[in-house]
């Protein structure tokens, strides 16, 4: 069933339960949403539409909420599958309509749809320009790189609503995870997870939109994954600030580890344990060979001060390790203070390998010295290990 959220504008999007991975690599154990909205006034515009493994879901409920009208336009904000892949069925199923976008959306078009004639169907708009409805107005602002070149958002004003796209996004099917967001940790864990992993390399065009978010009246915000937002929008709008800026969001230390045999686990949770006394007030220890990796992003930036603790592996570092270190850089980590702890049984190589990575980062400290276990810990390397310990709490 369609949803109505206000006397003009009905929730048309779909859940998706199915599927297990998200962009083929992030898991969903609560599913996701794919958002589409419908405004009906003089004209009949549909915002954006879904994935097209939900294409037959999606048209049986937008057709159930147009009743005997037909769209005048088809507004994409944003060009990705996930939200365009459906296009060319909506295109197909209403020759009368026109499909509003950003040149660059017009040009990718054709990328992934070779047969789909828009000849004469489509509507270029670009910053500050208004697609009239009636009595709403559609106020488009150029969003590029959030996270993708051709991305719009749009403002209705009458609604004070934004159509934000993949910003303030979150995982999670509406049917599980609640129709509107809850300003606690519910809507944040997931929120930061996707965030971080989805539009995270991409602060500065983030912040360049915040900064005309500023400028208008919003009383919701409509993104395209997640829960539509409307009650306390400054506590998400300050933790996009926060993300977006590459501070950290909350005190502690992260803790990730990867251990072939155990011995480098026990020198992780020894440290947990150190840190623990000295009153550090939280801690988080990850296996990161056997957790979800975007989790792992995501802590990695939650908190101001991170320990990386790696076993030496064919003359370098343990594969886990090197594809989390590979991730955080990919995502642009930084502003960050970091402690090494590397294994290694003949030729310890780990420390190295970690610390080149960290090097080609942004204003990321690393921590010296660091600590080589030989093979096990041992009660010869605990005085280093509390130094360690004694240096992420100053």
């Amino acid at each position: 069933m369609s949803r109505k959220i206000s006397d003009s504008t009905v929730y048309v999007g779909v859940d998706d339960l199915q599927s297990e991975l998200f962009e083929s690599q992030y898991i969903i154990p609560e599913g996701i949403a794919y958002n589409s909205y419908l405004i009906l006034d003089t004209k009949v515009a549909v915002l954006d539409t879904v994935d097209s493994i939900m294409a037959s879901q999606w048209l049986e409920k937008l057709s159930g909420a147009l009743g005997d009208r037909t769209p005048d336009y088809l507004v994409v904000h944003h060009m990705e599958p996930d939200h365009a892949g459906s296009v060319k069925v909506a295109m197909e199923r209403y020759p009368g309509m026109t499909l509003v976008a950003s040149a660059k959306a017009i040009h990718m078009l054709p990328q992934f749809f070779e047969d789909l004639d828009i000849a004469g169907r489509t509507l270029e708009v670009k910053e500050g320009d208004r697609l009239e409805l009636g009595t709403h107005s559609l106020q488009f602002l150029a969003a590029p790189m959030v996270h993708w070149p051709e991305v719009l958002v749009s403002f209705d004003e009458s609604e004070g609503a934004l159509y934000s796209a993949d910003a303030f996004g979150k995982f999670g099917a509406l049917s599980r995870c609640g129709f509107y967001g809850r300003d606690d940790e519910d809507w944040t864990c997931e929120g930061r997870r996707y965030y971080f992993n989805i539009v995270g390399k991409f602060g500065a065009p983030v912040q360049t939109l915040l900064s005309k978010a500023a400028k208008l009246p919003i009383r919701t915000i409509r993104p395209l994954h997640g829960p539509v937002l409307e009650d306390n929008l400054n506590y998400y709008l300050s933790l996009y600030d926060t993300w977006s800026r590459y501070e950290p969001e909350t005190e502690g230390v992260f803790i990730a580890y990867a251990s072939i045999h155990g011995h480098t686990a026990v020198a992780a949770h020894k440290l947990a344990d150190m840190l623990e006394e000295r009153g550090v007030s939280k801690v988080v220890v990850s296996d990161i060979c056997r957790s979800d990796i975007a989790e792992n992003v995501e802590d990695a930036f939650r908190y101001p001060k991170m320990v990386l603790a790696a076993s030496s592996y064919d003359g370098g570092l343990f594969s886990p390790m090197s594809d989390f270190l590979y991730r955080l850089g990919m995502k642009n980590y930084s502003n960050r203070t970091v402690a090494v702890i590397e294994n290694g049984s003949w030729a310890p190589s780990a420390a190295r390998v970690m610390k080149e990575s960290l090097g080609k980062m942004k204003n990321v400290t690393v921590l010296e010295p660091s600590l080589t276990i030989m093979s096990s810990l041992k009660q010869s390397d605990l005085p280093a290990l509390a130094r360690i310990a004694d240096a992420l709490v100053k």
